[in-house]
């Protein structure tokens, strides 16, 4: 996978060229895993490509009074889920699902 970390104008592009979406958001993920592609057995595994804007999450990391360091770490996971395959969009159940996973591997530390 790749990560990208951008600031809110890049990311406001992106959002609005692939969501349809005029304005910056945290995290966007672009998922290599969707559809019918079954990915080669012998070759690396290809989940996708993270974004994350730096102006959200320091702004964000200050609303929620943590380190940038946290906040860009919980955008990570999140951006992560979404690779494979969470969508807390889909549904109210499929949310939760997604929120414990979100919690239960913030909670994991060296």
């Amino acid at each position: 996978m790749s990560v990208l970390l951008t600031d809110d104008s890049e990311i406001r592009s992106l959002n609005h060229q692939y969501r349809g979406i005029d304005r910056p958001t945290d995290v966007l993920s672009f998922s290599q895993l969707e559809g019918d592609t079954i990915p080669h057995a012998n070759g690396p595994l290809i989940l996708g490509d993270i974004v994350i804007s730096l102006d959200r999450a320091r702004e964000q990391a200050k609303d929620l009074d943590v380190s940038v360091e946290e906040e860009l770490r919980r955008l990570f996971i999140h951006g992560l889920l979404h690779l494979v395959g969470y969508d807390h969009e889909s549904s109210m159940a499929q949310a939760r699902k997604m929120k414990e996973m979100e919690d239960r591997l913030n909670s994991i530390r060296e």
